[in-house]
């Protein structure tokens, strides 16, 4: 906690990473740096935790590529450097945060990113200004739908010629269908779902909705503003229901997601032995879940990203310096931005300038590198425009193959390694598909 509490106090203060100090002196670098700029909620009412997470995530990245003497331009090397623009989570502190990497920083591509609403509203400027960008968290399907309608009505973000923005993180889509098919698996009838009034939690609530409807599940929907602390009115009403839901959802991030949590479990509500509880996106940082929601054994949460006995050689180097840093494990918002960072840069290399943002998008669209949390590479782009008959548009610069997993707390204070896996059965680890609280 105390390491938390310093990186809050200095989120913005960071000084140059060691090893990059050690590449400049060790290796021929030249005088002009690489800039990338990336998107992190560093304060309310953002997801705070995740924020200073990714930028360790990103900071770390640039170190480990500066340790081996930067990037190689055609046989030039350059140093990273990495700028974390703090969105608050908002989507016009997003906007602001690209102005100023782009005109003030004239970075030479973007990464990271954590809400979906920050994401849509600083696509359209990073893609008029040709910035090459991967976004490592976001989850809303719009961000590489190409052709949707995106923020504020704007028109498509391209009709012709070339699209600069990439994704690494799954699509709501992909995440939410895992939970809805696990509900489903279970035979639940009745579900609850709260989401966040933003452009994440809106579009996945009512596409988990209309999967569920169309198995013959109910569903009931409440909506909550991001920064809400008092919870009392909308759980009163939940508590009042003739029967108690089956299943409550919260699709919500951040501290929002774990006050509501802890309330709804401090009265009873979920877990409970007549509903599941499923937790916000934060869950699977056990440290900061527990320390807020102290009542939380038995909830669900998704964790994105590759579980760790799959992890690979880099994967596990990666969690070894998040466990050394934070005494956690390291989650999908440390290893997404982290690859984010990577994943760009070798795209550089392989175009062989940092100021050609086409080339660095060809070579994007053609990647095929193994990183912590697997082999990237893209299906669908420039490189293979023509999308199968009834194919989803979110897989246009979408990597196709995050794994998806439910896992669920069985013990108080239980590190998220030791969760179980409960779903898809192909990677269970306790041979069941729930734990009854209690049992």
């Amino acid at each position: 906690m105390k390491k938390f509490v310093k990186v809050l106090l200095l989120a913005a203060l960071w000084l140059l990473p060691w090893s990059a100090i050690k590449a400049e002196s060790d290796c021929d670098v030249a005088d002009e740096v690489i800039k990338f700029g990336a998107f992190a909620p560093l304060s309310a009412p953002g997801a705070v935790v995740a924020g200073v997470v990714i930028d360790w995530a990103v900071q770390q990245a640039a170190d480990d590529i500066n340790a081996e003497c930067g990037i190689s331009v055609n046989g030039v090397n350059y140093r990273l450097e990495v700028i974390t623009g703090d969105t608050e989570g908002i989507s016009e502190r997003g906007q602001a945060v690209a102005e100023r990497f782009i005109f003030d920083e004239s970075i030479h591509g973007a990464v990271a990113g954590f809400h979906s609403a920050v994401a849509l509203a600083a696509m359209s400027i990073l893609q008029e200004n040709h910035i090459p960008t991967v976004w490592g968290g976001p989850w809303n399907d719009n961000i590489t739908a190409n052709g949707i309608i995106e923020y504020e009505g704007r028109p498509p973000r391209i009709n012709d010629g070339v699209d600069y923005i990439f994704r690494i993180s799954p699509s709501w889509t992909m995440v939410g269908s895992v939970i809805a098919d696990w509900l489903i698996s279970l035979g639940v009838e009745d579900v609850i779902i709260l989401a966040e009034n933003t452009d994440f939690g809106q579009p996945a609530a009512a596409d988990e909705k209309a999967r569920l409807e169309a198995a013959g599940i109910r569903v009931e929907q409440y909506n909550v503003e991001l920064g809400t602390e008092d919870f009392v009115p909308i759980l009163s009403r939940i508590e009042l229901r003739p029967e108690p839901a089956e299943a409550i959802h919260i699709i919500i991030t951040g501290d929002t997601a774990l006050n509501l949590n802890q309330q709804m479990a401090e009265l009873g509500i979920a877990p409970s032995q007549d509903t599941i509880c499923i937790a916000g996106y934060d869950a699977e940082q056990s440290t900061q879940f527990w320390n807020s929601v102290e009542d939380g054994n038995y909830c669900a949460f998704n964790r994105t990203g590759v579980i760790p006995s799959l992890f690979s050689e880099m994967g596990a180097e990666l969690n070894r310096k998040y466990e050394e840093y934070w005494d956690d494990t390291a989650p999908s918002f440390a290893m997404e931005p982290y690859d984010s960072v990577l994943l760009l840069a070798n795209a550089i290399e392989r175009a062989g300038s940092f100021t050609a943002p086409d080339a660095i998008v060809a070579a994007l669209e053609t990647s095929d590198v193994e990183l912590s949390q697997g082999r990237y590479y893209f299906d669908y782009g420039g490189h293979n425009p023509e999308l199968p008959p009834g194919a989803p548009a979110f897989l246009w610069h979408q990597w196709p193959a995050p794994i998806i997993t439910v896992m669920q707390y069985f013990e108080f204070g239980q590190n998220a390694l030791d969760a179980a896996v409960v779903y898809p059965e192909a990677y269970q680890t306790h041979g069941t598909s729930y734990i009854v609280p209690g049992s």
